[in-house]
């Protein structure tokens, strides 16, 4: 039964400037859909209803001047139906600008309801009226729209708002009944909620702890298996302690006692095995609650880009009427969701992408004749999802960049010299684009030229953790791509260990990684770097960036991060890689202030802390370390002692022959090796032991191979541990089969006989 909606909250003003700021974007749409259909009897239809509603709401609060302005704009909409009148692109700009002075009303009028737009209204009714009394050939028969005056519901907030005590208002200004408007401002509420963005915050965050907690339970009942194998043990010793007693001749009393403390250990090991699984499916149960709720919670800062772009339109056609060019936008992915405040941050981005776009990109309807094209020019943003990542691609059909050009200004501009500027690829003259001040435009106007929106542009785009490419096609086109994070409050990232402690860096901002010999590294002028893509780049250790304590020991192998900016890319050397992880991104606590090179926290898994760190800061300050020229050195000879362990594989399968057979197999090649006889036998073991691979057969009895796959790889703390499937089956459905669950390696038992097995082991956790 749903249940009636509460105004109790709302002023008049407040519902009345949210119905028209929605019949306003609807007053929009529809205006410029109007120029480009030849038959608008729905758009037409669509502007009646939508100016009808503001009128009746206009009424309510006693805005007569609005009502005025808005029953003026009914009645030419209601001569375009009839066919006596045809709306053309002047006429469509006088209406938008009515659309925007209705629009800032709405804005304004809860906090300042005696705005005074009396002159602007009357100068705009003017036009309309002369618009309505204008000769024109009338409409084809086809094209009008015959809407009876019982069809179009006449409008009366009365009975749906409810009304202060003093505010009274004469019967006769709500004549107009209250159907339509009820209904929409009952369909609005039901599906919008003002909450606020702090609100969001602090339910994010414990979503984030509720996800962390939730986590705790698995451990736990980990700890209690480990328990239940003890029990096993001691259940064991009892039984031996029983047959060696029952040898000699005891007392009776004493083996009463001794059968008693069997039995009750026997006892013990049952209940615990049976709480052992009742919390391990709660553990289960709880885990995915919550990661539902979590999920939810990050639908909610959510929402569909045309929500953010509906001005893209109007801004587009506005732009283009004034520089006498037809263009046509279209938008591809208007449903694909975004976080709001990547949304709110893209606007000017996009904003400035399509001003460079409607100036320099479309040609004049004569260029366009001239080349072969259609007058009316084309561009097209797309948004959509793929791999985990946000992609918004903006492209136009205009005359795009040609290359020599963009190559003669670059060295006009001392940017490079001419020999250097030869050398450069199409994919780094567009680099240049994104520079402060660089332009190609010939002149300076209102609109471009400054050589400062694209600049601003990308540098929103970095902010957002994101990547912002261009590509020309001379005579077709220019393309913008932008890759960005589906969400600022969740982000991947990859975690290393710097001094102890784990540290996280956005993928997005990370250029590559990669992993140096100290051979790699070669010294000029005492600062030590390694070649990338025949490129120097320079070596610097995260410790002393960060302020923290050299490490005692120096592994052979050096764990670095590329980064890199506008002008310079640095090679940041860590402790190790701990792996990427999906972070709740947490602000810091404002008392703190700006830390240097941090820009929030995150909780891992198990609870513990983690900072994320600002890279665009963190480049900074490396770039002012190396400004010293005191560089630490990271190629230093110490070595790191090693101490000898075996390598632990597991082995699950339930043929005692294969399984003695794949043992074996690897002990005489020094890998410590463990056994296990079905699929349950080995998950157990597997979360109470430390492997570093399982090898594993198809089908067993209880769990198979698939599936025990499929645990490990899904176990927050087993995943990374890898798998070989080894089985008799060698079907191409089998081996994808097991791919498709996580399998590293997917081999048959004839393989035995050829090495593949062990070489396989090799490939995955090296020699023994």
């Amino acid at each position: 039964m749903n249940k009636e909606l509460d105004f109790s909250n709302f002023s008049l003003l407040d519902l009345f400037s949210m119905e028209v700021k929605a019949q306003v974007a609807a007053i929009n749409n529809n205006l410029l859909a109007l120029e480009r259909n030849p038959q608008p009897k729905a758009e037409l239809a669509a502007l009646m209803r939508a100016a009808h509603s503001i009128k009746g709401a206009a009424r309510i609060v006693q805005m007569d001047n609005v009502v005025s302005l808005v029953h003026v704009m009914e009645d030419c909409f209601a001569a375009a139906q009839a066919g006596k009148i045809c709306l053309n692109p002047d006429a469509i700009d006088v209406f938008l600008r009515g659309a925007d002075i209705l629009l800032h009303i709405a804005e304004v009028c809860v906090t300042n309801p005696n705005i005074d737009r009396e002159l602007q209204i009357q100068s705009l009714i003017a036009e309309i009226t002369q618009i309505q009394s204008k000769e024109v050939v009338p409409l084809l028969s086809s094209q009008i729209l015959n809407i009876p005056d019982s069809s179009i519901t006449d409008i009366n907030l009365a009975t749906q708002l409810p009304l202060v005590a003093n505010q009274e208002v004469s019967q006769s200004s709500h004549s107009l009944s209250a159907s339509t408007v009820t209904e929409e401002l009952r369909t609005n509420h039901n599906l919008v909620m003002r909450v606020t963005t702090d609100n969001l915050n602090r339910l994010m965050a414990l979503a984030g702890e509720s996800l962390v907690e939730a986590n705790w339970l698995e451990p736990f009942a980990n700890s209690l298996l480990q328990l239940k194998g003890s029990q096993t043990e001691l259940s064991g010793l009892l039984e031996k302690l029983e047959v060696l007693l029952s040898q000699q001749d005891i007392n009776s009393h004493v083996r009463e006692i001794l059968s008693g403390a069997r039995q009750k250990a026997s006892e013990c090991r049952q209940i615990l095995g049976d709480r052992q699984n009742e919390l391990e499916l709660f553990s289960q149960r709880s885990v995915n609650l919550v990661d539902r709720l979590y999920r939810q919670v990050v639908t909610t800062r959510m929402c569909p880009f045309e929500e953010g772009g509906q001005g893209f339109p109007r801004m587009v056609r506005d732009l283009a009427r004034q520089l006498g060019k037809q263009v046509k936008l279209e938008i591809i992915g208007k449903s694909t969701l975004l976080d709001r405040d990547i949304l709110e941050r893209l606007e000017a981005p996009l904003t400035q992408i399509l001003r460079n776009a409607i100036d320099h990109g479309i040609e004049s309807p004569q260029e366009r004749s001239i080349a072969g094209k259609p007058e009316e020019g084309t561009i097209q943003i797309e948004v959509l999802h793929r791999a985990g990542m946000l992609f918004v691609t903006v492209s136009d059909d205009g005359r795009g960049i040609e290359p020599e050009i963009l190559r003669q200004e670059i060295v006009n501009k001392q940017l490079t010299n001419a020999e250097m500027a030869v050398q450069l690829s199409e994919v780094e003259l567009m680099e240049f684009l994104f520079l402060p001040g660089f332009s190609t435009a010939k002149s300076v106007t209102e609109i471009s030229g400054r050589g400062v929106g694209l600049d601003v542009a990308y540098s929103t785009v970095r902010q957002l953790g994101g990547i912002m490419r261009a590509v020309s096609s001379l005579g077709k086109g220019m393309t913008f791509s932008l890759q960005l994070p589906l969400t600022l409050s969740v982000i991947r990232t990859l975690l290393v260990e710097i001094a102890g402690e784990p540290y996280a860096f956005g993928l997005t901002h990370i250029e590559r990684v990669v992993v140096l010999s100290r051979s790699d590294i070669q010294l000029s002028e005492n600062q030590p770097f390694f070649m990338l893509n025949h490129q120097p780049v320079q070596l610097i250790s995260a410790h002393q960036v960060l302020e923290l304590p050299s490490p005692a020991t120096h592994c052979e192998w050096l764990s670095t991060i590329v980064l890199s900016d506008r002008q310079s890319i640095y090679g940041l050397v860590v402790d190790r890689f701990l792996g990427e992880r999906n972070l709740v991104v947490r602000p810091l606590n404002p008392r703190l202030g700006k830390v240097p090179n941090i820009s929030a926290a995150s909780l891992m898994d198990d609870g513990s802390p983690v900072l994320i760190v600002d890279v665009e800061d963190l480049v900074r300050s490396i770039a002012k370390v190396l400004s010293t020229k005191q560089i630490n050195q990271v190629n230093q000879s110490h070595r790191q002692a090693i101490t000898t362990t075996f390598k632990r594989v597991l082995v699950v399968d339930d043929s005692i022959t294969v399984r003695e057979m794949e043992r074996k197999l690897l002990e005489n090649k020094g890998y410590k090796v463990e056994v296990a006889v079905n699929g349950i036998d080995a998950w157990n073991t597997v979360r109470s032991g430390d492997y570093d691979l399982v090898v594993t057969d198809i089908d067993m009895p209880r769990m198979n191979g698939f599936e025990l796959t499929s645990q490990i790889k899904t176990h927050a703390n087993l995943k990374h541990t890898p798998v070989i499937i080894v089985s008799y089956k060698d079907r191409e459905e089998d081996r994808l089969q097991g791919l498709e669950v996580g399998a590293d390696y997917y081999l048959t038992k004839s393989h035995f006989h050829d090495n593949r097995l062990v070489q396989a082991v090799i490939d995955l956790i090296g020699e023994a």
